[in-house]
């Protein structure tokens, strides 16, 4: 009997047997069927299994047409949603910055293979409920960082052991397809392609970032209308954070305007309008300032979910003005400093006591370096002393006023 892996399929076999299971996963997973069908798809005979790439703003599907044909129809139905939810997961955007892409391929198929149902996935995916991976006691659900962390602890630990994750990671160096653990496993290597995205500039990065997301909420709208039950329960926080940010309770783009700091980035950028007085032939420079902030959040546990929804409002507003911003978050003690991403929710630590020195002093010794400090807060907690340089407390809807603050003190409305 012929091996369905060895057996060629025409083009034809081949579109009608993606159509089937199209409308097959369109009756069991309406979301996911209309998505499906928002995607360009082509056939591939130079890869190994089926990935997704950029096509201008947009993404293709790609699919070996060998590896399809050796896949039954469920497994087929778990391929497409498997790569649909690397799309709707932001994977080739939102996650250069880890930085092991042998791992980080791993840890986002650990988490997207965990919204499929068991029988979809064929033989061999990366699953947290396999016996390989079990041993290491892994929250479910628990999102591609936490696998990214967990895993990498892994590799540091264990380097020289024969642990699945070294070993899937030297698959990859190696250029295999797959790999057999030392219990006679054999695993997929989950090698994405996703080189493309290395080349592609913020700007473009965000328009990427809109056009998915925009997609995203009119197959929602579309899901609603005839099947209201049956948005996917994975993708409700995602469409949530998807809609529109509302307005915000401060005029900040005022409030920049009329803000003198003592710090400032000087952005240069090469105009053909203006002209070069020295060298006549070269293009002029514009010349533009950027303020630099220092947001601080209260993260202690007085501070209610809503009010920190509150807080991440302002800031994305505050950014929208042209303003840096670096997020201190602190609740008795400083539990992170980094540069704020709108499009990248924020990582909330700490949830202990409350205490705003810690801020204070990392401020008193960095004046130089940030316009201001704007503390968002509740603002129940003592006077801190020596505070110096440009400080605004905001403090959330729900709070007390609190005019014992040093610097100026503002309350965001209900």
């Amino acid at each position: 009997m012929e091996d369905l892996a060895d057996k060629i399929y025409s083009t034809a076999e081949l579109k009608d047997s993606l159509a089937r299971v199209c409308k097959d996963l369109m009756f069991d997973e309406p979301y996911y069927g209309l998505f499906l069908l928002t995607v360009n798809k082509s056939w591939q005979d130079n890869i190994g299994t089926a990935g997704v790439c950029l096509n201008g703003i947009n993404y293709d599907l790609r699919i070996s047409p060998k590896f399809w044909s050796s896949l039954s129809s469920d497994h087929q139905k778990g391929l497409l949603k498997h790569e649909l939810l690397h799309i709707a997961f932001f994977h080739l955007t939102d996650y250069n910055h880890l930085t092991d892409a042998r791992v980080r391929n791993i840890a986002m198929d650990m988490e997207i293979n965990q919204y499929i149902k068991p029988e979809w996935l064929p033989e061999g995916g990366v699953d947290i409920d396999s016996p390989e991976f079990a041993a290491m006691n892994l929250k479910r659900k628990a999102g591609t960082q936490y696998y990214y962390d967990e895993l990498m602890k892994q590799c540091n630990t264990n380097c020289n052991n024969p642990n699945p994750v070294v070993i899937i990671c030297d698959a990859m160096d190696n250029g295999d397809q797959t790999c057999t653990l030392p219990d006679g496993t054999q695993i997929i290597v989950p090698d994405h392609d996703w080189q493309d995205m290395e080349n592609v500039d913020e700007a473009t990065k965000k328009m990427i970032q809109a056009q998915t997301g925009h997609i995203l909420k009119e197959i929602e709208e579309q899901v609603k209308k005839s099947n209201p039950g049956n948005i996917p329960g994975e993708l409700a926080e995602i469409l949530e954070k998807l809609s529109i940010i509302i307005p915000p309770k401060f005029d900040w783009k005022g409030y920049m305007r009329r803000f003198v700091g003592k710090s400032t980035k000087i952005y240069t950028k090469k105009s053909r309008r203006k002209l070069n007085k020295r060298l006549p032939d070269f293009p002029g420079l514009k010349i533009k300032k950027q303020k630099h902030v220092l947001a601080a959040i209260d993260t202690s546990g007085s501070v209610n979910k809503d009010e920190l929804k509150e807080f991440f409002n302002e800031l994305y507003h505050i950014n929208k003005t042209g303003t840096d911003v670096t997020i201190v978050e602190c609740d008795t003690a400083i539990s992170y400093i980094g540069e704020f991403d709108p499009n990248k929710d924020l990582e909330i630590h700490g949830r202990g006591g409350t205490s705003f020195q810690p801020v204070i002093d990392y401020y008193n010794k960095n004046l130089n370096k940030y316009s201001c400090l704007f503390y968002f807060t509740d603002g129940e907690a003592s006077t801190p002393h020596d505070a110096k340089g440009n400080i605004l407390w905001v403090l959330s809807s729900v709070s007390n006023m609190n005019e014992n603050l040093p610097g100026s003190v503002i309350k965001l409305e209900l």
